[in-house]
């Protein structure tokens, strides 16, 4: 536990994320003097005070054991705009103090670093200039400075003189898996309970599509995106469906990327992958997430690392020549002699992209729900990890080109995509990058709708499978407003 006694409450957000990102999954409870003197202290806990005065924040952390660390900044901190980064470095620097260790990215929290470095290279060119920038801006290491800079210029070059205004992608979600993973927190309901839902889902969804092609005639489709779920978990019957009415409906062969994730290698089967190699789809992901036959058991996937393998031949001998493999670093059980011996089947493989995630523990996963069985269990990634993955990327001849980082990893990491040369994946710079609207349609599906002047708006449709095929003329009327 860490009591927050605070006299002002201008940065409170900061706090709490700088508290998180030195001691996640910990609470913090704002407390004050008296009431934190009533109770005492228990054995683990902290007490950080704040003392906000004219123009100076001090800041005191302590435990029970008496270590006490202080920091003091001067600064207009009323002025959040422009203070604001100076009082997270003090913050940062109070947490740093006390635990003896840096954090790689620093005291960065946010979740898509390159927009701000993106920014930056409208006033400044020199690469080495940019790094010791966000350096010092955000006490971030050389590392990560320097990844954040390669993946924010392989950024700019492909989204460079984009007509966003004229253009929009489209992301359709399948809210089907054949099971649902530990860690897992998106819309998804496994087949064997659901199945039977899906006729009745790509009737709600043909409604919802048909009201956005009607109304985006007048833009380019970029790309589409089909993810989940696990949209191979359709059957052979409903995936052709799910094809045929997107090709009806939308200029297909007009776009420049058409991906579906067929991640679950027990969900997929040759005549599947030959639907959508007619259907004209250009990438799709083969998702192993860890090649370890005890971790894939312990978290739900119920496929083998075998069955990942011949999947991925599979989809070679059906033609496809843009495959993604996700994987996940930190996974319960696993250290990084793991995620080492899972880099060294990826690599035998020599997929086109490679995608890896740090294990962020969400609230609605099972894994959070039921923390205290895998307590033990869950270390988190380590920057080792990441760095692991970058030396094994580089080795497969693939760039990192995009970048995004979660609350609640273990860590403050990030979730990092790489690919060779010409098979990047534009939905997922387009997303992060926030310039051009995603009309997303289907269960749980959330659009953004980018305006002139730089605001966004959101529509989220709801999660539940029922709901959305009862009330799917309510989610089309939340997407009519913004049209």
């Amino acid at each position: 536990m860490i009591y927050l006694i605070q006299n002002d409450q201008e940065y409170d957000y900061d706090v709490r994320a700088t508290a998180l990102a030195f001691f996640e999954r910990t609470k913090i409870v704002e407390v004050t003097k008296e009431e934190f003197e009533k109770q005492g202290w228990e054995k683990d806990d902290l007490l950080l005070t704040l003392v906000y005065t004219k123009n100076c924040i001090r800041g005191t952390l302590e435990n029970k054991e008496g270590k006490i660390i202080s920091e003091e900044i001067i600064c207009d901190y009323s002025d959040h705009k422009n203070s604001r980064n100076a009082v997270c470095r003090f913050l940062y620097r109070l947490f740093e103090k006390f635990t003896g260790r840096s954090l790689p990215w620093g005291m960065l929290t946010g979740i898509r670093p390159t927009k701000i470095i993106m920014k930056w290279m409208e006033e400044e060119k020199d690469a080495k200039k940019l790094e010791q920038r966000f350096r010092e801006t955000y006490l971030a290491d050389a590392q990560k400075a320097n990844l954040c800079r390669r993946v924010a210029q392989k950024e700019k070059v492909l989204l460079e003189s984009r007509p966003f205004e004229k253009e929009y992608s489209l992301y359709i979600g399948i809210p089907f898996c054949p099971t649902t993973c530990l860690y897992c927190s998106f819309t998804s309901f496994p087949v064997a309970r659901f199945g039977d839902r899906m006729d009745a889902y790509l009737d709600a969804l043909y409604k919802e599509l048909a009201f956005v092609a009607e109304h985006h005639r007048d833009k380019k489709l970029t790309t589409i995106y089909i993810g989940g779920g696990t949209p191979t978990a359709l059957n052979e019957k409903a995936l052709s469906r799910l094809m045929y009415m997107i090709h009806e409906l939308f200029p297909v062969e007009e776009t420049e990327e058409f991906t579906v994730e067929s991640g679950r290698p027990d969900s997929i089967t040759r005549e599947k992958f030959c639907i959508l190699k007619e259907a004209g789809v250009t990438r799709i992901s083969i998702n192993p997430q860890t090649m370890h036959q005890e971790t894939l058991d312990l978290i739900g996937r119920a496929h083998t690392v075998v069955q990942t393998k011949e999947a991925f031949l599979l989809a070679r001998e059906c033609g496809f020549d843009n495959i993604n493999m996700d994987m996940i670093t930190g996974l319960p059980g696993e250290d990084i002699s793991h995620v080492h011996a899972t880099l060294d089947e990826i690599f035998a493989l020599r997929p086109e992209s490679l995608t890896v995630h740090s294990l962020a523990i969400k609230r609605a996963a099972h894994l959070n729900m039921e923390m205290e069985k895998y307590q033990n269990m869950v270390k988190g990634s380590t920057n080792e990890m990441l760095r692991l993955v970058d030396e094994y990327a580089s080795n497969m001849g693939m760039e990192a080109y995009y970048m995004y980082r979660q609350k609640n990893i273990p860590g403050n990491l990030e979730n990092i995509g790489y690919c060779v040369s010409g098979k990047e994946c534009l939905y997922n710079i387009l997303i992060m990058e926030e310039k051009q609207d995603i009309i997303s349609c289907g269960a749980g599906a959330s659009s953004k709708y980018v305006f002139a002047d730089n605001r966004i708006e959101r529509t989220e449709n709801v999660k539940n499978l029922d709901h959305y095929i009862n009330r799917i003329d309510e989610m089309i009327d939340r997407k009519r407003k913004y049209l």
